[in-house]
């Protein structure tokens, strides 16, 4: 019996992607080296060495698997033992039905899961140029800040200019500093335990004055080489939001629905703002929606004129960084490999797919090819009728090239139902939605089977 390891797969970059495919690697008994820059070298949004560290919300957004794509995707990863899913369970906050972690727990549960793992090996090195030839089988998980050594390599190495956008970090604040007598605990429409977010209220006066402060706020200024970078639709600045209209946050992170402040029940609020637990011990909260590229001065002047917060005291203020991506559609194949270079794989934000999960489970998927490949099988792609693979397939040919841009996981990327109801109409709204979730669920299972006849 032949029981010599196989050569070592290189993953770059020990963010979510990474991290996950290390996982999934060594759990498939392949031996990794996991390259991970920081300390040697830090980014403009890491504040700290951790594997995993997240550095936007710490929201892995809605947990419903019936109703929700992103939820969906939480329970597809769960059933193919995902370590981030894994650890944002095992760290979980109060936040209604989303699934919200504790993010100094969350890293450590996913560095120390990593560290225990004796086919792996962490290496704290930056990578600053393309891979060595005899590292034949290498997954760049280097996420939305790769360093410009290596995005510049790449970039050469695929001949495209490379695209990019920019993302930004809401504020964090200490609950201790939080005013209650006008703040209060609910969940919108009483989600969850029903009291996982603080509201502090805003009347019309209040809101108009706090939209006149932002729009003349001084605000962070671009470099020339990031004048040209767009924003992702789908994190917005505060301030961008502002510009579009005047009620456009009232319609998003400030919306008044499906909330009662019980300091003035008779009065309904015209705006609100809430605050998402950020840590197990519950002392610190962020600015739900909040991301923001206002100067540092005038975050403090501005947000401590909302109401419970005029003796904020803030553990983060709010920044901005530029995220980069390929144009996976053009570059890479259905198993995420380069085109011109196969032993290349890429994984999580850097491929253009968007959010802390979505990024996990491109890492899950190229940590499970790169595996096949390794004991000689032939990889196999999840279904696109699942999260998974509706994913996939966005990200490696479901979008168009000249117009790829950052997505999440959503049901518009999944393939229609062919279902009708009992009056031959199409099924639509929350039971098109379930019916989508349980094909998929059902579908998931058929394909794990699939793959272990297979390796039989």
């Amino acid at each position: 019996m032949n029981t010599e390891l196989p050569p070592p797969v290189h993953v770059i970059g020990g963010g979510l992607a990474g991290s996950e495919a290390a996982w999934q690697l060594c759990r498939a008994g392949i031996p990794v080296v996991l390259h991970e820059m920081r300390p040697q070298r830090g980014t403009d949004a890491h504040q700290t060495d951790g594997l995993a560290e997240l550095v936007c919300s710490n929201s892995f957004r809605s947990d419903d698997a019936e109703n929700n794509a992103v939820g969906l995707l939480h329970e597809e990863m769960r059933r193919l033992d995902s370590l981030i899913i894994r650890a944002a369970d095992a760290n979980r906050v109060p936040a209604g039905s989303a699934l919200a972690v504790d993010r100094d727990g969350f890293s450590g549960a996913v560095e120390a899961a990593l560290d225990a793992e004796p086919l792996v090996t962490i290496e704290r090195q930056e990578v600053t140029g393309l891979p060595p030839d005899d590292w034949d089988s290498v997954i760049i998980a280097t996420g939305p800040l790769t360093s410009k050594a290596l995005a510049d390599a790449v970039a050469e190495l695929s001949g495209d200019k490379g695209l990019a956008f920019f993302d930004a970090i809401a504020p964090i604040i200490y609950k201790e500093s939080i005013d209650f007598d006008k703040a209060w605990f609910q969940s919108r429409y009483d989600k969850g335990d029903g009291a996982d977010y603080i509201n502090c209220p805003m009347n019309e006066d209040q809101y108009n004055t706090f939209i006149d402060a932002i729009l003349a706020a001084e605000k962070v200024s671009f470099r020339e080489w990031e004048e040209s970078t767009p924003y992702f639709e789908g994190c917005l600045p505060i301030e961008v939001m502002a510009e579009r209209g005047r009620k456009t946050l009232t319609f998003g992170p400030m919306k008044p629905v499906g909330l009662t402040n019980p300091h003035a029940p008779d009065k309904k609020p015209h705006a609100i703002i809430q605050l998402r637990q950020d840590n197990a011990l519950g002392t610190l909260y962020n600015m739900v929606g909040f991301q923001t590229k206002l100067t540092y001065a005038e975050q403090k002047r501005i947000f401590t004129t909302i109401p419970g917060l005029e003796k904020a005291e803030f553990a983060r203020l709010g920044g901005l960084h530029r995220n980069t991506f390929i144009n996976s559609p053009r570059l890479l194949d259905e198993t995420l490999r380069l085109k011109t270079r196969p032993a290349l794989r890429f994984a999580g934000q850097i491929t253009g797919c968007e959010g802390y999960v979505e990024s996990a489970a491109v890492g899950l998927m190229t940590g499970r090819f790169a595996a096949a490949e390794r004991t000689g099988q032939i990889p196999s792609p999840p279904p696109p009728t699942t999260a998974l693979g509706a994913i996939l397939g966005h990200i490696t040919g479901g979008a168009i090239e000249e117009t790829f841009q950052p997505m999440n996981v959503n049901f518009g990327l999944f393939p229609p139902l062919e279902e009708t109801d009992e009056k031959g109409k199409r099924v639509r709204g929350r039971k098109r939605k379930q019916a989508m979730s349980m094909r998929a669920l059902k579908d998931l299972e058929t394909w794990l089977v699939e793959i272990l006849e297979a390796a039989e």
